[in-house]
């Protein structure tokens, strides 16, 4: 396999271009990297179109090449020099992949059945939006919501906070909030309003119904036309002496409060004093 060595290549320029959201958009195409994002990648049929490695990630990853190879997947292995123009990244671990869109439609992300839903309404900082996204598949959520005010979530900072789960769960893009609350509604769910102004807190908030959850900006949080269209809005008990949480702590705290309600309203523990004879 010849090495890619010119960073001034066409091909190098190409990948390269996928770093700016206008050409993301023009190619449907992004770009993933590291190894576990590419992991998952190619564990979704037809994302990956090519790969891109160092020989020295060759041989610490050969399990990712040969899935790529067997996938069917062009592999290209580059320099150094040709990998950190290809990153964007400080210390570059030496892979990089050219992933298709995985999005899909808000109605066929928020369908009737779903219990969990995250929704991110004017997050600007792709490290949070990755990482709620992260959250929102460990806490099992159903789908997660980007709308058009948030940040593009193939972003690179964002795909790598997401750690692969970009590729686990639906994600929607570019919804209009109000029409993300209606086909919430119509899916069966309620909407939940994170936020710091909210009457009540999650501890008296019942957890165990279908919810859709809804968080805001990492400065402002939700304005108020937004908070507005929420069935209710819900704050985060703070018990000690800080102030706030930040966005993705908060969400995580909210999806997983309501993920554990849920778990134990289908799968109810059974209370050991009435198995007693």
């Amino acid at each position: 396999m010849a090495e890619i060595t010119n960073v001034k290549s066409p091909r190098v320029k190409a990948v390269r271009r996928l770093t700016k959201r206008a050409f993301r958009d023009r190619d449907r195409a992004f770009l993933a990297e590291g190894p576990q994002a590419i992991r998952e990648a190619l564990r979704t049929p037809g994302v990956t179109v090519e790969l891109y490695a160092t020989t020295e990630a060759e041989a610490r990853h050969p399990d990712i090449v040969a899935a790529a190879r067997d996938a069917g997947v062009p592999v290209h292995r580059t320099s150094g020099e040709v990998m950190a123009e290809l990153t964007q990244t400080v210390t570059p671990q030496g892979l990089v992949a050219v992933c298709r869109f995985v999005h899909v439609p808000l109605e066929e992300a928020v369908r009737p059945g779903a219990r969990l839903v995250a929704v991110l309404a004017h997050v600007r900082d792709p490290g949070n939006a990755g990482t709620v996204l992260r959250t929102a598949d460990a806490a099992g959520a159903d789908a997660v919501v980007f709308t058009d005010a948030s940040v593009d979530p193939y972003n690179g900072k964002c795909v790598r906070a997401s750690a692969g789960s970009l590729f686990h769960l639906p994600v929607s893009i570019n919804a209009r909030f109000p029409e993300t609350v209606r086909q919430a509604r119509e899916a069966g769910l309620r909407i939940l309003a994170a936020d710091a102004s909210g009457a009540r807190t999650l501890d008296e908030v019942d957890l165990s119904r279908p919810t859709a959850w809804v968080f805001g900006n990492e400065a402002w949080g939700l304005p108020p036309e937004l908070l507005e269209l929420a069935d209710e809005v819900v704050r985060v008990p703070i018990y000690g002496r800080a102030e706030s949480l930040n966005l993705a702590t908060a969400a995580a705290v909210c999806l997983y409060a309501s993920a554990r309600a849920q778990r134990r309203s289908l799968h109810p523990v059974e209370d050991p004093s009435t198995s007693l004879g």
